[in-house]
């Protein structure tokens, strides 16, 4: 559809058409009536007569044309109704200190933790699912919802990027002030993450997909508690557990202040995974490699899919650039020939 943005812009047309007739009323000549025409001698009238009327006009319409274009011609912007084949998938990603191990290491050289592997797998998930509305929900001792359900999946990859471990920080006696955020509040975390799916009534299948390495040792509500939760609203619980329980190498400086490899104790609660994927009629995968969590979410992204309507929408196009052009044109040709034929600019 076209319209006009600024229409109040065609109030200019007054002093134009102010200015237009007090110009050609100038040009008229006086002249003495003279009754025998058929004596005068004819002649055929050259370039410069023909084209003295004509310039004027060229000039005045090129300011009209800069008038419509101050009034922003535009094709207004069209919503479009698709239907797709679709899900809701919030993600509810583990950051608490132990997904810092290097377990998931695939060389000696290239060190990369637990986090880096499910960041870059998830990244290839979400990019292999571009109907799917997916957000981001991250938690270590307390749950943060990154990025609500979008199908803007460049905007969500940019934001997993932004997803870390917190770092430490220690007060002037050397103790950690924010060690809480270390922990794991997985109850939480699927708490906040039914909170973002409770609105997506117009998606039949919504599921969430929990990535952690831990057990839940912190948080307001109960992994089992928030399990039910999700039962009550339909909602399916996919779980991964990442790695498994004993040591793990991990980042570290010696005494010296040098860039080493130590090991720390982890854990995962595989029977608290399982309870909660069983609950809400999911699934539980235990991956101990890139490949092993390339295959969890290849099986998840194999799921059944439902039709989902959305709504696109258009930018507006802008069509003043066009009559700017147009108008300069005529207003430069039109005083062109008035400067030459009549020598002055109007």
């Amino acid at each position: 559809m076209f319209r006009f943005a600024a229409p109040l812009a065609f109030l200019l047309f007054l002093p134009l058409l102010a200015a237009a007739w007090m110009a050609l009323r100038r040009r008229r000549q006086p002249a003495l009536p003279f009754s025998a025409l058929a004596r005068l001698p004819r002649s055929a009238p050259t370039w410069r007569v023909r084209l003295r009327p004509v310039a004027p006009w060229l000039a005045l319409l090129g300011v009209a044309l800069a008038i419509v274009a101050m009034a922003r011609p535009q094709t207004v912007l069209e919503r479009i109704t698709r239907h797709k084949d679709a899900i809701a998938i919030e993600t509810v990603l583990d950051v608490s200190g132990s997904m810092d191990a290097l377990d998931f290491s695939t060389s000696a050289t290239e060190l990369r933790s637990r986090l880096d592997v499910v960041k870059e797998t998830f990244t290839r998930f979400i990019e292999s699912r571009p109907n799917d509305l997916i957000g981001i929900v991250s938690f270590g001792g307390y749950a943060t919802s990154r990025a609500p359900l979008t199908l803007d999946h460049a905007a969500l990859a940019h934001i997993l990027k932004g997803v870390a471990i917190p770092s430490q920080v220690m007060d002037n006696q050397g103790r950690v002030v924010n060690a809480e955020e270390f922990n794991t509040a997985i109850g939480d975390a699927l708490a906040t993450a039914c909170a973002r799916l409770q609105n997506s009534t117009n998606v039949k299948s919504r599921i969430i997909v929990l990535l952690t390495d831990g057990e839940s040792n912190t948080g307001a509500v109960q992994p089992d508690a928030a399990a039910k939760l999700a039962k009550t609203m339909g909602l399916r619980i996919y779980t991964i557990g990442v790695g498994s329980t004993g040591q793990a190498p991990v980042r570290a400086r010696d005494m010296f202040g040098r860039d080493t490899i130590g090991y720390m104790a982890v854990s995962i609660d595989e029977g608290q995974l399982r309870r909660i994927a069983d609950a809400t009629g999911g699934r539980y995968f235990n991956v101990k490699d890139p490949k092993g969590l390339a295959g969890a979410l290849e099986d998840i992204n194999r799921l059944e899919k439902t039709a989902v309507t959305s709504e696109e929408f258009r930018q507006y196009h802008e069509h003043a650039p066009a009559f700017i052009l147009a108008g300069l044109a005529l207003l430069l040709l039109g005083t062109a020939l008035n400067t030459a034929l009549r020598r002055r600019v109007i």
